[in-house]
């Protein structure tokens, strides 16, 4: 087996594991709602979810089109990069428990979360989602695709980051 063909099967692994967590997303959703919940910026989740399909598109192919070279060494480091920003994406998913979504919801009367990863940072999701976006693509040296798409999320996070703002601040 070709390292480009491994390299396709870990990029399939982790659209493997955002199709699982969507299917966690969406019961936390219907959850959410059925509370009385209020959705924010929903005109955001489809730029969102095509950026992201775009990005394990991509991945794939810079490879194969380009010929990107294995550089062992900088394979090693990038897979426990992406490694990393899973364990930190569950530890988020496992400390919000029922309030960790995809989507920006805001149940009435939710308090922030305090501990976990929250304790830390602010949005520790969405570092995970950084990392992966720069380590991902290195792991067969698709340079391209980890700038491009490293940039493109930079600007999505950006518009994310205040709309979540600002519903937790209504919340507050």
């Amino acid at each position: 087996m070709t390292s480009e063909t491994l390299y396709a099967l870990v990029v399939l692994a982790v659209a493997g594991e955002r199709l699982f967590e969507l299917r966690i997303a969406a019961r936390n959703r219907r959850v959410a709602i059925a509370q009385g919940a209020k959705e924010y910026g929903a005109g955001l989740f489809p730029i969102m979810s095509a950026m992201h399909t775009l990005f394990l598109v991509s991945c794939v192919a810079e490879v194969f089109f380009f010929h990107r070279p294995l550089h062992p060494p900088l394979a090693v480091v990038a897979l426990a990069l992406v490694a990393g920003a899973q364990a930190l994406r569950y530890w988020c998913i496992a400390t919000l428990g029922p309030r960790w979504n995809v989507r920006v919801i805001v149940v009435p009367r939710m308090t922030l979360a305090k501990n976990g990863p929250y304790r830390f940072l602010r949005h520790p999701n969405y570092l995970a989602v950084v990392v992966e976006v720069v380590a991902l693509p290195l792991v067969h040296t698709a340079w391209l695709t980890a700038l491009v798409f490293s940039l493109l999320n930079a600007a999505v996070l950006t518009i994310r980051i205040r709309v979540e703002d600002a519903a937790l601040q209504e919340l507050a």
